[in-house]
């Protein structure tokens, strides 16, 4: 049900009481304006709690700040406004000054800052002594002692008797309490409430609930650990033990605090070369044991006292070898380097400690009788091994190819098949063979007889078959068809290829009039107006078949018109049917059956005949009677082919003949729509 507006405040200042916070409040999405009315109602209510925790702490603390913090919440500002107002109006109060305040603080902190004021002057005997000297006194009327004093009659005025808050009702006051007290049944104190106790707090896991006044705070259950303390907001801070004085440093040194210890320093330093033990003893530093090598390359590092030195050395070398750069060691004098060439022109000179020694190159061999290296036939030494393909041979080494189709492996030597397909070759798409490559094309193209390459379009309508894609006409595009249908009265089925009628009657695409009436025929649709004659009247629905659409008129007679109660005509109905052109005619269509049912009398008394009176143009139509169901049914048939587009009215009449007389006749007036195409 939907709750007033009052209901809906209610509803935001309980969940303020109970949740401290509005952001969580569910939203109503049955009624927009009740959320808005709850979201107002909770954030005024906690601006009220959070103004009154300020002024409780303002008469408590005489301060603010350290409650506020770095605390930027909209729940905070309320506190600090509501703090700084009333340490404002107490410290007017005690500088003497007036308690009004100055209306550029804004209407709020105004209210907050007289209430703190004036509960200040609680107390104070501001009447006049005997003993002084009496002014002439001025009678002041009450509307004027009211406007100089608009708080004069405040039931609340300075605190009024409850401890903490005081609303005045004009005929009386109530008393209520800062948030984290409770009011109690004398109606005037206030005690605190225990959260820990009432299980209003919001300590997690691994917290427990201190209770303070007014509020309470979560302490840590675990301890933080050696060299650390717990501080009032739960949080571990690291102990200074040279500061307390809990370290165990000796005289001779110094405590320096870390985080969760200290260290002890000597207080006598050591010079340079010198390291201090843990009794504070200097010790000499072995510099030549360092990773870092205090000596440069080809110098030996000897430590002395404090310090080090740095001697040379001065090795001796042999044949073949020589003294580095630095001249800390012999090493190998690589003869191959030198521009004369010891080996001479066609050989490879390959240094060795100390020595060297000369050879021929590779692909060369050593020709004892001129005394040379000549190069070596690879390809007609080993023919066949080398190569997979073909194998050409260079000065001193050789080469292999592959034959069209393949392309050389990464050793160099194998022949692995050549993608043709990556230089797209083909017009279309391409197959990669063995060595080769086949082209190949798309659906509705085929491969050219002349080069094997390109792609050329199939015209799928000249093909055998073409007649037969299509319903209607078929036109070729590059790579298929397209079937289309005629311009009006059909759309394209399904399968896009055959064409299906449009019933503009059912679309109501017609232009029919009011008066007409829409009959839907094959590819297209005609307005036709048929109005019954006098003494008849339309029956109340058009009966629809699947081709045909019929109105029925019936005889309705006037009073005493007893030429027309005589005339044997019953009902003149009107049908339209739309027909196919039969190009090829083999047998009688039967299209209309006219279903009669025999009246009441004897059965040798009466017979029905059918009849085609006008409208057989060519004699294209006939009607036979028939027997189905215990019914008698005159089926009129189509024998003669018609080539539309063509339309005639065939007037068919039913005859009930009793004692060779006519008792009883029914009129159809069928119209036909021959249309030129027929899917």
């Amino acid at each position: 049900a939907d709750l007033s507006m009052e209901e809906c405040c209610d509803k935001g200042i309980e969940w303020a009481n109970k949740n401290r916070i509005c952001t969580s409040l569910p939203l109503l999405l049955e009624s927009r304006e009740c959320s808005m009315t709850r979201v107002q109602c909770c954030r005024s209510q906690l601006e009220k709690q959070y103004c009154s925790d300020g002024i409780e702490f303002a008469n408590v603390r005489e301060e603010c700040d350290s409650q506020i913090g770095e605390n930027t919440t909209c729940e905070a500002e309320y506190f600090k406004t509501c703090c700084y107002c009333c340490l404002l109006g107490k410290a007017a109060q005690v500088q003497g000054q007036s308690c009004e305040p100055n209306l550029k603080i804004g209407y709020q902190c105004g209210i907050v800052f007289r209430a703190c004021c004036v509960k200040g002057q609680e107390g104070i005997d501001v009447s006049i002594s005997d003993d002084a000297p009496k002014r002439e006194q001025v009678e002041i009327s009450k509307e004027e002692l009211d406007q100089e004093d608009p708080y004069l009659h405040d039931g609340c005025r300075g605190g009024g008797p409850c401890s903490q808050q005081c609303r005045d009702t004009g005929s009386s006051y109530v008393c209520s309490c800062f948030v984290g007290y409770q009011l109690q049944p004398d109606g005037v104190n206030c005690e605190d409430i225990n959260e820990c106790i009432t299980g209003t707090h919001s300590c997690g896991i691994g917290q427990t609930c201190v209770n303070t006044l007014g509020s309470f705070r979560c302490q840590r259950d675990t301890s933080c650990g050696t060299g650390y303390e717990l501080t009032d907001d739960s949080r571990c801070k690291d102990i200074d033990e040279c500061e307390t004085g809990t370290h165990n440093c000796p005289p001779d040194f110094i405590c320096q605090n870390t985080p969760g210890s200290f260290r002890c320093r000597p207080k006598l330093q050591c010079m340079n070369g010198f390291i201090q033990d843990a009794l504070g003893n200097c010790i000499d530093i072995n510099e030549c044991l360092s990773t870092n090598m205090p000596c440069p390359a080809g110098q030996i590092c000897i430590n002395t006292d404090g310090s080090y030195t740095c001697q040379r050395i001065s090795p001796t070398c042999g044949r073949g070898y020589h003294l580095n750069e630095d001249g800390t060691r012999c090493v190998d004098v690589d003869e191959c380097s030198s521009s004369n060439q010891p080996c001479g022109e066609g050989h490879i000179c390959i240094n060795a400690p100390g020595n060297y020694r000369c050879e021929c190159k590779s692909g060369y061999s050593f020709d004892v009788i001129s005394r040379t290296c000549v190069d070596i036939n690879e390809c007609r030494r080993y023919p066949g091994r080398l190569c997979a393909h073909k194998c050409e041979n260079t000065p001193g080494s050789y080469y292999c190819t592959c034959t069209m189709g393949f392309k050389l492996s990464s050793d160099g030597r194998s022949c692995e098949d050549l993608n043709e397909c990556e230089s797209n070759p083909c017009s279309q798409e391409c197959a990669n063979v063995y060595g080769s490559y086949q082209c190949y094309c798309r659906r509705g193209f085929q491969l050219s007889d002349i080069d094997g390459i390109s792609c050329e379009d199939i015209d799928e309508c000249a093909l055998p078959t073409g007649g037969h894609i299509c319903s209607f006409r078929c036109i070729n595009i590059p790579g298929s068809f397209q079937c289309t249908c005629p311009s009006s009265g059909y759309r394209l089925a399904p399968n896009a290829r055959s064409c299906q009628d449009i019933d503009e009657c059912v679309a109501e695409s017609h232009n029919c009039s009011f008066n007409e009436t829409c009959f839907n025929i094959q590819g297209g649709f005609r307005c036709l107006s048929l109005e019954c004659p006098e003494n008849y009247r339309k029956s109340g629905d058009t009966v629809r078949h699947e081709k045909t659409d019929t109105i029925r008129c019936i005889k309705s007679c006037r009073p005493n018109d007893v030429s027309c109660v005589l005339d044997p005509v019953h009902t003149i109905s009107h049908t339209v049917i739309s027909l196919p052109t039969f190009r090829e005619f083999t047998r009688p269509e039967e299209i209309i059956f006219l279903r009669a049912i025999t009246p009441t009398y004897p059965a040798n008394q009466a017979d029905i005949i059918f009849d085609i009176t006008e409208g057989n143009l060519r004699d294209s139509f006939d009607i036979i009677k028939r027997y189905m169901d215990g019914m008698t049914v005159g089926v009129v048939r189509q024998v003669r082919p018609i080539v539309g587009p063509f339309h005639a009215i065939l007037k068919l009449e039913m005859n009930y003949v009793m004692g060779g007389v006519v008792s009883h006749r029914n009129i159809v007036n069928v119209h036909i729509f021959v249309s030129e195409y027929w899917f």
